[in-house]
């Protein structure tokens, strides 16, 4: 399993690289030049939250691509827009019938990073037994 993400000021790969993340999993950063490239295993998708709770175009683009292999979603943002506080995470999981795993503000702190690997680690082990057992 992989964990695709996109950072637009920084934050969510801050949040990546203090969860430690790549020493278990591959990861693979969205950016434009390569969000039209299609990945090849199942990941979860970690992005930021755009304006008033939109899904950055460059996430749109990639899971325009890449969706049918998406397991799992976890978005970011600021608790100052209310609401709208990490929604492109919502909207993520409402359009592709995926779970959110989970919102954190900003770059998260070690709570929240804690929270993801667990969550993550649960996902890839889900995979594991539905590739097992078929049923």
């Amino acid at each position: 399993m992989m964990i695709a993400f996109y950072s637009m000021t920084g934050n969510t790969r801050r949040f990546i690289r203090n969860a430690q993340v790549a020493e278990q999993y591959d990861t693979y950063e969205i950016n434009a030049s390569n969000s039209s490239e299609q990945i090849r295993e199942p990941f979860i998708l970690v992005t930021g939250t755009y304006g008033f709770g939109g899904v950055p175009d460059e996430v749109k683009t990639f899971l325009e691509v890449n969706h049918e292999l998406m397991v799992g979603v976890a978005s970011s943002g600021n608790r100052n827009w209310g609401n709208n506080f990490a929604r492109a995470g919502e909207h993520i999981s409402d359009e592709y019938g995926v779970p959110l795993l989970m919102k954190f503000e900003l770059h998260g702190n070690q709570k929240d990073r804690e929270e993801f690997i667990e969550k993550a680690g649960a996902m890839h082990e889900s995979l594991g037994r539905k590739e097992i057992q078929p049923y």
